[in-house]
């Protein structure tokens, strides 16, 4: 993928925040909403985008699917590892770090019972 389109996708905030997220662990819709604090349709449509630019995997776990960032991607991951190690230059995407590790708390929200899904997903990969 070219320069262009990987800077477009990112240079929208919450698309941004969705890749950000599913780069550190596989995330349901569900997940994803309680964490962004955004509506279910809005998550949906930008990881139909992401599915489309091929950059994300589905993986269905019975009722269920769970989003994984593709890492093939190394302008991509390169951005992503930096934005990630630099969290507290940006408290909106360090706030969304902070409730997914505490998403523990609150899979009951999408009926997912705690240890049902793996994380596959690792920064280094």
């Amino acid at each position: 993928m070219d320069l262009i389109p990987i800077y477009k996708l990112l240079s929208d905030e919450t698309r941004l925040r969705v890749l950000l997220l599913i780069f550190q662990a596989d995330l349901c819709v569900c997940e994803l909403c309680y964490i962004l604090q955004q509506p279910q349709p809005k998550v949906s449509k930008i990881l139909s985008k992401l599915r489309d630019m091929n950059l994300v995997q589905d993986l269905r776990q019975d009722k269920f699917v769970f989003y994984h960032l593709k890492k093939e991607n190394p302008l991509l991951v390169h951005n992503l590892n930096y934005l990630y190690a630099h969290l507290s230059d940006h408290p909106t995407l360090y706030d969304d770090t902070i409730r997914l590790e505490q998403r523990g708390n609150y899979t009951e929200l999408c009926n997912i019972s705690k240890g049902a899904h793996n994380d596959t997903s690792t920064m280094d990969e």
